[in-house]
């Protein structure tokens, strides 16, 4: 029992010592660590309005907010470290071990992350346009640091790996998209009249941008048949309501004036006589 008495005794002395030691330095250090959040979250908001004047992309001035309040947070931890004594040549060689080998295991993931900061500052395409790339296309719904997500025509959501993006192929359509329709007529049919129908279909289909001009003219010349290229511009959103608007009403007009349609050519082919009887 005494020898147990003198072991909670010793351990008391140890702890009081060890709190009067180093309680303070580790309160300091606290302190310290609080006040640098506190200093991260208002240089935050300040490089957030100023870089707010600027017009950068929303990515781009996200990531450098980001990046502003890390590194006060990081001054502050490293004024703490120091504040209890911590030797930070170790730590940091520690620490560039363990970066070492975080980077190999994430190879893919610091891929799209380069990969995302190339696309942010060299803005091959921006949010709204409608582009096409590595086998898909849809509307630019959203640029990530390590993915880009698409909007596709049949509502669903198509996300694609920054660093498929960087060095490929793109086709960047902007806010607009033209239309690639076409109509075959009768050879023996009115071209004239048959052209100023489409042309006023055309006009008159809410959906067809003015600027640019639409593109209506003959395209291809057949033995029994005129093919008329369509070619109008509407916007991204409009584009297969128009597909489909503009096509019925083509149909409906020339049926409506009498314009007809190439007649179905038919092959007959004898492959040998019939045996006599």
């Amino acid at each position: 029992m005494p020898n147990q008495i003198a072991a909670l005794d010793q351990a008391q002395n140890t702890f009081i010592d060890l709190a009067v030691k180093f309680g303070p330095k580790v309160l300091v250090a606290v302190l310290i660590i609080v006040a640098g959040y506190a200093v991260g979250r208002w240089v935050g908001r300040f490089v957030d309005r100023w870089l707010g004047r600027l017009g950068l992309e929303p990515p781009v001035q996200l990531l450098i907010v980001r990046l502003a309040r890390l590194a006060v947070l990081a001054l502050f931890f490293v004024m703490a470290l120091q504040n209890l004594g911590v030797d930070l040549l170790p730590l940091i060689a520690g620490l560039g071990v363990v970066g070492a080998g975080i980077a190999l295991a994430m190879q893919g993931v610091l891929g799209n992350l380069a990969a995302g900061l190339v696309i942010i500052f060299t803005r091959p395409f921006r949010v709204g346009e409608y582009v096409s790339m590595v086998g898909v296309e849809g509307e630019v719904r959203e640029i990530d640091l390590f993915s880009t997500r698409l909007g596709h025509p049949d509502q669903s959501v198509v996300v694609v790996p920054n660093r498929k993006i960087v060095g490929e192929i793109l086709h960047n359509y902007g806010q607009v998209r033209q239309l690639d329709l076409s109509v075959t007529i009768a050879r023996a049919a009115d071209i004239e009249r048959a052209l100023a129908l489409v042309n006023e279909v055309v006009a008159g289909n809410p959906r067809v941008l003015k600027e640019p001009a639409p593109v209506v003219g003959v395209a291809a010349l057949g033995e029994r048949a005129i093919g008329i290229a369509i070619k109008p511009w509407t916007s991204v959103a409009d584009f297969l309501p128009a597909q489909a608007e503009i096509n019925r009403a083509i149909v409906e007009r020339l049926a409506e004036a009498g314009v007809d349609y190439p007649e179905a050519a038919r092959e007959i082919r004898l492959v040998g006589a019939l045996p006599a009887r």
